[in-house]
């Protein structure tokens, strides 16, 4: 049955990581939902959240196929009810549309923030869910929204075992 997964990949920052870690998922014809790199709580260390559907055994392979890679400190897989995510959403509109107070109203409704306002376009933020997300561009798109951009998924596991605890064990 499939599920989503969160893959975390924790490396040392080097080139071409990113590339040799995406190539497993290509070969084992695996469609990566959503992908976000960013440097860890551990300096030098860097964290990739990879995001896709499908069964428990594909995606043990998988982590065991990305940890074989000599960069790679640790990698880990959790189900949606192990991590608590989130992601971003940008939104712009014409200030035009934006200062006839109905934009605003829905702003507010769904606590999203503007975050610069410019002669020819607002910008809002918002972060949630894709699903809140999502509804709140369909509420600002009647209005007209030039542009709409969305990050991949950003995620905490909550198993309280820590980077640090894995690279300890590792060095032992």
């Amino acid at each position: 049955m499939e599920t989503v997964y969160n893959i975390s990949v924790f490396t040392e920052n080097s080139i071409g990581i990113l590339n040799r870690i995406t190539i497993i998922f290509t070969r084992r014809h695996l469609n990566i939902e959503s992908i976000t790199a960013s440097e860890s709580e551990v300096k030098g260390v860097y964290r990739y959240t990879i995001v896709l559907k499908t069964d428990l055994d594909q995606v043990k392979k998988v982590v065991t196929q990305i940890e074989k890679q000599v960069e790679v400190l640790k990698a880990f897989f959790h189900s949606d009810d192990q991590v608590v995510h989130q992601e971003i959403a940008l939104y712009k509109i014409a200030t035009e549309s934006f200062v006839n107070g109905s934009t605003e109203k829905i702003v507010r409704e769904h606590h999203a923030r503007i975050l610069t306002v410019d002669k020819e376009f607002t910008i809002i933020e918002k972060t949630g869910q894709p699903e809140e997300l999502q509804e709140l561009f369909n509420e600002l798109d009647t209005y007209g929204v030039l542009e709409f951009v969305r990050s991949g998924r950003v995620a905490i596991s909550k198993p309280m075992k820590t980077l640090e605890t894995y690279l300890k064990e590792l060095e032992a």
